[in-house]
């Protein structure tokens, strides 16, 4: 679910804005090295393409061996923060292609030539299959609407569409960035587009898989504890008796209704913003172009997506993304609780509760020997604590927590338990249950062997009162 929740939350570091021009930068200024850590190594300051590149703000230099163009460039000028590891999410890329792909095929029906629409479709199903991947070098920390990333797809579609057709890298022609590839669109629908598409796909195809590989897992575990009984525990301390299949039961719900939650905010994520396109008017679009990019998208991706019933909203506000991320957030909540519940019965393995066995998986310390600790749980935790902080993420850290968890231990800490008592109220009162507990333990002998010195029973009425497969549930 990690994956999801970072793709989400590096999104939502883009508050809204409107759409602006690129900031101004030198004319002709040199570019720092690409930040992508695969990128090919640019062989000198010299191998530019030789017909310089140029955006609004004036001509710039671009590396040969790029398919972007001249405002990615700009963009690494003046958008230096975080570096590599702050890059745009390669899934909001490959979103951004699938848009860019059924723009251009809904904009050959409207009269783009074919040739030109077909050299798009082409080079964005490359982006949208990660061959392209080194050539968007563009940090999260950029304008509002995200006119650069956008602009950083448009170049890079084109130049490899140009190169298709036997033109010349950064010449425009015949496939212009804006004029071609951003037919009809803006940063201010596309990018909430491409988000929109990029969390419906993670959730899909990482999160709910995820989410349904630990359900099963722990409902494996919920069935083959059923007969277990053990002690149950309220405030840490021991309560009444439970199976350790009904424990595990809980879990399993949490989780059920963690995937129903998600499933229950996808609606609004289905609702794409394309065809606004720059404040929601629809200006520069067709009409029934919204509606069929749309259909366009969900055909590639599988997934119900539809048009925003209004387009102001899908513009101005993100609250479908917010809705989504606090539906994650409860997801986060309710993992964090099953792994610190299984952390805490898995402690010890003497001196703790010892109820469950976690797997050895690694050493657990550098100085003692022997020492195993429960690392898949603590792994799970940070994720958790990743995702509540930032209140914008979704995690798939569950699958190897769910491959790497759980066993048992528990019939003696029942069978010791002084919270068995409880089944004495109805006999006894509560009263003199507790003088059996308490003294039990200030003794510390059996409740049996307590509540007969007291008096208040015999051994055969204990026998026959308490027994702890009684205790599971109500009469």
């Amino acid at each position: 679910m990690y994956r999801a929740l970072r793709i989400l939350s590096r999104s939502r570091r883009l508050p809204r804005a409107p759409a602006s021009a690129s900031a101004p930068g030198l004319s002709g200024a040199a570019i720092p090295p690409s930040w992508s850590p695969n990128a090919a190594p640019v062989a000198s300051q010299n191998t530019f393409r030789l017909l310089g590149e140029y955006d609004t703000f004036g001509e710039l230099k671009v590396p040969n061996d790029k398919y972007y163009g001249a405002q990615t460039v700009r963009s690494t000028m003046n958008f230096k923060t975080g570096g590599v590891t702050e890059r745009m999410p390669i899934p909001v890329i490959k979103a951004f292609a699938i848009l860019k792909r059924g723009g251009a095929e809904v904009n050959q029906d409207y009269g783009l030539d074919p040739k030109i629409a077909n050299a798009i479709m082409k080079a964005a199903d490359e982006v949208a299959e990660g061959k392209l991947n080194d050539h968007f070098p563009l940090v999260v920390w950029q304008t509002g609407s995200g006119t650069q990333t956008n602009m950083n797809v448009n170049e890079v579609i084109s130049n490899r569409a140009i190169e298709m057709l036997g033109g010349e890298l950064g010449s425009k022609k015949p496939v212009h960035p804006n004029d071609h590839v951003n037919k009809s669109q803006s940063s201010n629908d596309t990018f909430p587009t491409a988000m929109h598409i990029a969390a419906a796909v993670e959730v899909h195809e990482v999160l709910l898989p995820g989410l349904q590989k630990l359900h099963d897992a722990l409902n494996a575990k919920s069935k083959e504890f059923a007969q277990i009984i053990k002690i149950g525990r309220t405030h840490t301390q021991d309560a009444v008796p439970l199976t350790l299949g009904q424990e595990f039961s809980g879990y399993v719900q949490q989780v059920s209704y963690a995937m129903a939650r998600i499933k229950a905010a996808m609606p609004r994520i289905y609702e794409l913003a394309a065809g606004g396109p720059a404040v929601g008017t629809g200006l520069n679009t067709r009409i029934g172009f919204a509606e069929k990019v749309a259909a366009k998208v969900a055909a590639l991706t599988g997934l119900p997506f539809v048009t925003a019933p209004n387009k102001f909203e899908a513009l101005a506000a993100h609250d479908a993304l917010v809705e989504l991320s606090g539906a994650m957030n409860t997801t986060a909540c309710s993992l964090m609780k099953i792994a610190n519940d299984i952390r805490f019965l898995g402690s010890g393995p003497r001196s703790g509760l010892g109820e469950l066995i976690l797997p050895e998986n690694e050493p657990g310390s550098s100085i003692m020997p022997g020492k195993v600790n429960p690392t898949q749980c603590e792994a799970m935790t940070m994720v958790a604590a990743e995702v509540m902080g930032n209140h914008v993420a979704v995690t798939v850290g569950g699958i190897s927590f769910t491959e790497n968890c759980v066993v048992e231990r528990s019939n003696k800490l029942m069978n010791e338990s002084l919270m068995l008592v409880t089944a004495l109220n109805p006999h006894i009162g509560c009263d003199k249950a507790a003088k059996i507990a308490k003294t039990a333990h200030k003794n510390g002998s059996t409740l049996k062997e307590t509540a007969i010195e007291l008096g208040y029973l015999t051994a055969e009425q204990f026998d026959e009162w308490v027994k702890p497969k009684d205790m599971l549930g109500p009469k």
